[in-house]
This record gives structure tokens, C-alpha cells and sequence, in this order.
């Protein structure tokens, strides 16, 4: 009988101890699965993207015209954007799979040649402000990072683009030849091959505290070329405002 009372007295205390060495404080979870081998649930990705972005309208007059280029010059104008995944599906041994939906915005200005044919600038600014946004199937392949020392991740983006676009002069909206107000929206079809280095494993102990702190799971570098064809499908009744460019960021998984 009291052979079975210290067992018991040690099993409780051995709960107990356990108890006390798993938690969770202030600064996340504690103790069992908790410390540098936590990680907390992971369902999304956001990107902060930024990339140089030349819209092919030129392209759209097939050779006969360049108003871009006679207006806005080749100085090289910059695309901003966030783009936000839903990885809901993961692949085991391989990756995930999901949509993602993205905005960006870009503007560029200069003085419009005289109609006149001198070759002289008008003096008031035009501008063209663009505002791209997708919704693409999103695949990451991110066994590599995940599963050996390798901190890479590759992945391919498809799907749908649709760009608000806008010309102002002197501040106030443009007008067409023909008296059309120059604000039209365009979209067809997207993707983008990428590649993403893990920051995480420059230091894993900082990369676990700030899950612990935040949800965060990872933290990438990523650069990819992005491809974007927005003339209506090639209907021939939508200004070309997509671009061939690169792409590059910072995303978080979480």
C-alpha cells in the first residue's frame, strides 16, 4: 500500500512539473513543443513588391505611332503593389497551392508635344497613373527550405490582370482628339515565374522568437519576372497598359 502511494505521489508530481514546463507567457509558447521547434499555423503569404514598369502602349499602335515614348521619355518609372495568398491547399513534399490577389500602383509625367507639328513641348505636365491588380493561382514549391539546409523556394503565378488607368494635364482629366475623356479600364491575362531566398536561415533563433511574437513563420526575399498582357484579350479596343518586367520584395508567411 504504500508502494502504490509513492508511485502515485510521483506520478502527480510528475504531471505537475510537466504542467508547469509547457505554457504559454507574453512572449508565446513555452516548454514540450513550444521553444526553437514551434511553429504557429501558417495560411497566408503577403508581398511587398516593387519593380521598374514600362506599360507597352506603344505596342498597341503597331509601329505607327509611340505616344508613351513621345510624352514620357525611357526614364524608368516604378510599379509599387502588395499582393496577399490564401495558400490553401498544401502539397505533401512539395508545396502549396492557392489564389492570390494583388494591387499595384505606377504614374508617369512629362510635356506632351504641340500639336503643331514644331516639335516644341506643351507647358503643362501629362500624366498616365496605372493601377494593376490580378487575381492568380499561386504555386510555391517550398520542400527544399522546409526540408533540408537549402533556404530557396521557387514558384509560378496565372491568372487574370485588370488595370485602372487615367491621363490628367494641368491637373485636370485628359480628353481624346475625338473629345473622349482619356479614364478607361483594361485587363486580360498574367503570370510570373519567381524565386525566394528564406531569411529565416541567416538566424533561425531571431526567425522563431518572431514567431512566437507575431505568427509570423517565415520571411523570404523573393525577385521574379512578371508578365502582363492587358489589351482586352487582343480585342484591339483596349489601351495596352501590361508590362515585361521584374519584380522584387519581401513576403511573410503566416
Amino acid at each position: 500500500m504504500k508502494l502504490v502511494s509513492a508511485a502515485a505521489c510521483a506520478a502527480l508530481m510528475l504531471a505537475a512539473s510537466t504542467a508547469l514546463a509547457q505554457g504559454v507567457d507574453e512572449f508565446g509558447p513555452y516548454g514540450g513543443q513550444g521553444g526553437q521547434d514551434y511553429e504557429s499555423p501558417q495560411h497566408f503569404a503577403l508581398e511587398l513588391r516593387l519593380g521598374p514598369y514600362r506599360p507597352r502602349v506603344d505596342g498597341s499602335f503597331n509601329g505607327s505611332a509611340a505616344p508613351y515614348q513621345d510624352i514620357f521619355g525611357s526614364k524608368k518609372r516604378y510599379l509599387v503593389g502588395l499582393e496577399l495568398d490564401w495558400q490553401a491547399l498544401r502539397i505533401p513534399g512539395v508545396g502549396t497551392l492557392g489564389p492570390g490577389l494583388g494591387w499595384g500602383y505606377t504614374s508617369a509625367s512629362g510635356q506632351a508635344l504641340l500639336s503643331d507639328g514644331s516639335g516644341g513641348r506643351a507647358a503643362q505636365d501629362t500624366s498616365l497613373t496605372i493601377m494593376p491588380m490580378y487575381l492568380v493561382g499561386v504555386f510555391r514549391a517550398d520542400v527544399l527550405a522546409r526540408k533540408t539546409p537549402v533556404p530557396l523556394v521557387a514558384y509560378a503565378k496565372a491568372g487574370f490582370g485588370y488595370a485602372l488607368w487615367w491621363s490628367n494635364s494641368g491637373g485636370s482629366t485628359s480628353h481624346a482628339a475625338d473629345g473622349r475623356v482619356a479614364r478607361d479600364a483594361s485587363y486580360g491575362y498574367q503570370f510570373a515565374l519567381g524565386g525566394m531566398f528564406l531569411l529565416d536561415s541567416i538566424d533561425r533563433d531571431a526567425a522563431h522568437e518572431m514567431d512566437n511574437a507575431t505568427g509570423v513563420n517565415n520571411s523570404y526575399f523573393f525577385m521574379e519576372w512578371y508578365y502582363s498582357s492587358l489589351d482586352g484579350f487582343g480585342s484591339g479596343k483596349q489601351m495596352q497598359v501590361g508590362a515585361n518586367t521584374w519584380m522584387l520584395g519581401l513576403a511573410f508567411e503566416f
